[in-house]
């Protein structure tokens, strides 16, 4: 019964994603000219193809899974050789019967003009962007302070055009192939034509947050994360036995740091090749049972925990014949010599086989999610120009997807456009100093450009430095993680490097921290979602908001965590100060300074002050924040949810919640709850209004915290129009309301606020 299921399960899941995402575009957004395909996908993109075998693709690619759109508006029209096609947006012109890449730049082959702020813009194929707005790169490894040139370019620009080009090759030399839609994880295929052009022309103007959702419509969407994973991770690269972690979680719990993930690096299994514990090697795939005597034992008592976990894997030197489980790989694979298996992953029946006889023991003992910690050949060996990394996170991802258990995540490095379908990133081995912390929160708003939303860097930095204990620094890095997708603190293999906070003497502010980001997990959480249904990710440049600011695209050091919060995290040392200053620049509007309970007018520079204790955010005017109260992990679903309400006018937040840790959101499973502030002629109404949606295992009912910031004295406050007790602190000026066990069913619950 249970293998019939699993089999429903598997079909169901491979339906599903085949109902959502078809590479095959309605033939009525088809315009076919000679050797040219081309293909209307929206009033703003249009794919670009050329064969001159005539062979044009219609299976999805690495970039590419779906191109049935809705066909909208455009017209064609063929005059004096040229073929025109428009639409409300773009103008292409195509000389008949030629070559589009060959291009005299006063009239090209193939052009497409559009309107850029009130002048025409134009574009033909191989002409240079200087603007371009800059996208990700694979790793981090070695950088110290800025290393933006790594970058690649990104989906958006100052010009206001940006084009994806199948064709071209990425930074590690490999390109976007084909998938052939034939297995549940999609396999890889070569092009039919692979001297073919494939483009898809984007001309967004400065409409970024339209240009990414789009981009989302045909690359898919950006899956939400387990809730868990936004929690805090324990990590460290260290020769732990199962012992010195049981005592990392005891003191984490015992000084009340809340965690919701321990990593364990690559110590955990032996020398597979020369069956040695002493030492290990990059590749391994069996307990140290000198290290971890009771493997399973372990992994037991930290789900107890409330933790989850993962195992450290650089898989690229295969399967040594000492490894558990060798010899069903080898019978599977019909290997009859004692030998090495060699890593062949593109190979499909391989990976069906690895993943049979070697990682699943390790999922069924309790391994949550895997590390890939890939740093080896580039290129897949057996199947040419098919890039490593892209090939792994792919196969991996979609593995832990047709299982059909929990939400399914890795942890991983960037392989490349397309990627941002399998979260999440880490960034790999940075060194520890003050410039590198100030180059990431750039770097990880960037990757927003290609919708990589979900970047986790190691929070103290990597590689050893005079600075890899510095208190300050350490502490800045984890109030940077705060407001980053991921807070993960992680070191070297170095025993001098201290990442236990317990350790430092102000590990009472890197605790508060942590705290901090446990209160935001609600806010944090919503916009994960808001992720996914737009393509814009929590940690996004100014310029989304504001393209037409130059000071958007010139404080780099801040961004917008969500739709509300402007976070500028200080990345540089007092200096023995008691304060630090920190420049920041405020758009339009009022922004409310959390740390100090000040209101300040926007389209301004300020230079604040602050103490190492402080962080500098702010909320945007009207915002509505849900937070969590105190809590250890992310397991259990809060009793209450406080609600903060910044001051300056009106606003709202729809609050989202779903069971945390399975795709069953991606079918409808998950409830909204909008909560609003309006202000009038002095009366203030606060507002849960009443829930949509469900979920299973959704709260009957919740205590309301209500926090108004930045309020006078009240003259009166009622509940549904009855006489409220409330608390008034005049030191930090805020006004606090709870309504203990409301029932969802009796929703909306208003609070009302007569200001003086």
């Amino acid at each position: 019964m249970k293998k019939i299921i699993s089999i429903f399960l598997l079909f169901f899941c491979t339906f599903s994603m085949m109902a959502e995402n078809n590479p095959v575009a309605d033939p009525a957004a088809i315009v076919v000219s000679g050797d040219m395909r081309f293909t209307v996908l929206t009033p703003e993109m249009i794919r670009i193809e050329w064969s001159g075998k005539q062979i044009f693709e219609d299976r999805a690619s690495f970039v590419v899974v779906n191109r049935h759109l809705p066909v909208p508006r455009y017209t064609t029209n063929t005059s004096n050789g040229y073929l025109y096609i428009t639409t409300d947006k773009l103008e292409l012109k195509y000389k008949l019967d030629s070559n589009p890449m060959i291009n005299d730049p006063c009239d090209p082959n193939l052009q497409i003009t559009f309107d850029m702020n009130g002048t025409q813009e134009k574009w033909f194929p191989n002409k240079i962007d200087p603007y371009n707005l800059k996208g990700t790169c694979r790793t981090l490894d070695g950088a110290e302070g800025d290393v933006s040139s790594r970058l690649e370019d990104g989906l958006i620009s100052r010009s206001g055009w940006a084009v994806i080009d199948e064709q071209k090759p990425r930074n590690d030399g490999s390109y976007s192939l084909m998938f052939d839609g034939t297995d549940t994880v999609n396999w890889v295929s070569q092009r039919v034509d692979p001297n073919s052009i494939d483009m898809y022309f984007m001309g967004y103007g400065h409409d970024y947050k339209k240009a990414l959702y789009d981009f989302t419509t045909v690359a898919g969407k950006m899956p939400m994360p387990p809730q868990y994973m936004l929690g805090y991770w324990y990590s460290k690269y260290q020769r732990y036995t199962a012992q010195d972690l049981i005592n990392i979680v005891d003191s984490v719990r015992s000084y009340k740091i809340p965690m919701d993930v321990l990593v364990i690096d690559m110590d955990w299994h032996m020398d597979g090749y020369y069956n040695r514990t002493d030492q290990t090697q990059w590749t391994g795939w069996t307990w140290n049972k000198e290290l971890f005597p009771d493997p399973q034992g372990f992994i037991d008592w930290l789900h107890a925990q409330h933790l989850k976990t993962t195992l450290n894997l650089h898989p690229a030197d295969g399967v040594g014949i000492y490894e558990d489980h060798y010899s069903e790989l080898a019978s599977d694979l019909g290997i009859t010599t004692n030998q090495t298996i060699p890593w062949d992953i593109e190979n499909k029946k391989f990976y069906k086989a690895f993943f049979k006889d070697i990682l699943r023991p390790h999922e069924d003992m309790g391994i949550d999610f895997w590390w890939l910690d890939w740093q080896q050949w580039m290129i897949a060996k057996n199947e040419p120009n098919l890039g490593n990394t892209f090939w792994l996170n792919h196969v991996f991802y979609n593995d832990k997807k047709f299982q059909g258990k929990d939400r399914p995540v890795i942890f991983h490095r960037w392989g490349g456009l397309g990627n941002h379908r399998y979260p999440i990133g880490f960034s790999g081995d940075a060194y520890s100093t003050f410039s590198t912390l100030a180059f990431e929160p750039y770097f990880t708003a960037t990757a927003g450009n290609v919708c990589y939303g979900y970047w986790s860097h190691d929070i103290g930095g990597h590689m050893k430095t005079a600075y890899s204990n510095d208190p300050e620094l350490y502490l800045r890095w984890i109030q940077y993680g705060v407001f980053s997708p991921a807070l993960r603190t992680h070191s070297t293999n170095d025993p001098t490097i201290e990442r236990r906070i317990w350790k430092y003497d102000n590990f009472p502010l890197m605790r508060q921290a942590i705290e901090l980001r446990y209160a935001l997990i609600p806010y944090i959480y919503t916009y994960a979602r808001y992720a996914y249904d737009t393509g814009i990710s929590l940690c996004r440049p100014m310029y989304y908001d504001y393209p037409e600011s130059d000071n958007a695209y010139t404080y780099t050091g801040e961004y917008m965590f969500g739709n509300d919060i402007l976070a500028s995290p200080i990345c540089k040392s007092a200096n023995g100060d008691s304060t630090v200053n920190q420049t920041i620049w405020l758009p339009e509007g009022k922004w409310y300074e959390v740390e100090t309970d000040t209101l300040l007018d926007g389209n301004c520079v300020v230079t604040r002050p602050f103490t190492q204790a402080q962080i500098p955010y702010y909320y945007r005017e009207g915002a509505v924040i849900p937070l969590y109260p105190a809590l250890q992990y992310l397991t259990d679903r809060p009793d209450t949810i406080i609600v903060q309400f910044a001051p300056g006018g009106d606003g709202s937040c729809s609050l989202y919640e779903d069971e945390n840790n399975n795709n069953n959101y991606e079918s409808g499973s998950f409830t909204k709850t909008l909560i609003t502030q309006k202000t009038v002629d002095g009366v203030s109404t606060y507002t849960v209004n009443a829930r949509t949606g469900s979920f299973s295992g959704m709260p009957d009912s919740r205590s309301f915290k209500f926090e108004m910031l930045y309020k006078n004295q009240p003259k009166s406050v009622k509940v549904n129009g009855i006489d409220a007790a409330y608390t008034y602190d005049s030191t930090h000026k805020k006004i606090e309301v709870s309504v203990d066990n409301v029932s969802y069913s009796s929703l909306p619950l208003n609070v009302v606020v007569v200001n003086n």
